[in-house]
């Protein structure tokens, strides 16, 4: 299991108790109605913005940041380089029993395409869709938490006027005690923006990033399969196609997601090489 998302939230959570406690009462940062207007505001907003299947896959939102990550690039790498290999041996008609041993349906898919004769303009673009569905899918998720992100501080800055609105139309420092009301009112009023800013980079932020890395990961693989299929169906040796699909692992090791297109581009310009050479 990976609990990173969850045990840095926590220790978020108990850093900042102990910083209250440290010099103060935790007491002090507790009002119901600052707690009504930041939570409830966010989660109101939030549910007004999405359609609601898109809540009804929360659950599986949890599930994804709780577990491992079973996607390895590197293993999708050796297993298109076997089949490339299998495919010089036997023809790509062989592919067919292959794709059957395999788990992934997108990986099964693409083998298809290719015994199936598509043509390799008509296969990528039948296969860049389904990645462009993937994409806006996957896109529905972290976006739930980033608009959830950005709606916590607005509506903590709203609690914020609202108590301070109340707080000086029964403002009055000739009264005794006036000064102290002052005080404690202004206190309260500004406990809302602090729920607020919690609420975003403590908890929405950290799940929104989280479910993006996920996302980043498994488009990886996916473009990698997209990339070996076509080469196995253009015929490529298996070594030179196992150096090509390697160009996007390195790229994300030596960089991160920054490079990511770059290695989708090296392949491109390596085709647009070889045309301009015949």
């Amino acid at each position: 299991m990976d609990l990173t998302t969850i045990i840095g939230i926590l220790l978020g959570f108990t850093v900042i108790v102990f910083g209250i406690t440290d010099g103060g009462k935790l007491l002090d940062f507790y009002d119901f109605g600052s707690v009504l207007i930041t939570i409830g505001g966010t989660i109101f907003a939030t549910f007004a913005s999405f359609p609601l299947n898109t809540f009804t896959k929360i659950p599986k939102h949890f599930k994804i940041l709780t577990q491992q990550s079973k996607i390895k690039p590197q293993d999708y790498i050796n297993i298109l380089v076997e089949l490339a290999q299998e495919a010089r041996r036997k023809g790509i008609l062989a592919l067919e029993d292959k794709a059957k041993e395999q788990k992934d349906p997108f990986l099964v898919n693409s083998i298809m395409l290719i015994v199936d004769a598509i043509e390799p303009e008509k296969a990528r673009e039948i296969l860049e869709n389904e990645l462009n569905n993937l994409d806006t899918r996957h896109g529905e998720a972290w976006k739930l938490y980033e608009k959830s992100a950005q709606y916590a501080p607005a509506f903590g800055m709203i609690g914020t006027l609202i108590g301070l609105v109340n707080m000086l139309k029964h403002l009055d420092l000739e009264a005794e005690g006036g000064a102290t009301a002052l005080a404690g009112g202004m206190s309260t009023a500004l406990i809302t923006t602090f729920y607020g800013v919690i609420l975003a980079n403590l908890l929405f932020m950290p799940i929104s990033n989280k479910l993006r890395i996920r996302h980043d990961e498994e488009m990886l693989c996916k473009e990698i399969i997209v990339e070996g299929v076509l080469a196995i169906q253009s015929g490529e040796n298996p070594n030179h196609i196992k150096e090509r699909l390697m160009t996007y692992l390195n790229s994300m090791k030596r960089t991160g997601d920054g490079k990511k297109k770059e290695a989708k581009q090296a392949p491109e310009k390596s085709k647009a090489g070889k045309k301009q050479a015949v």
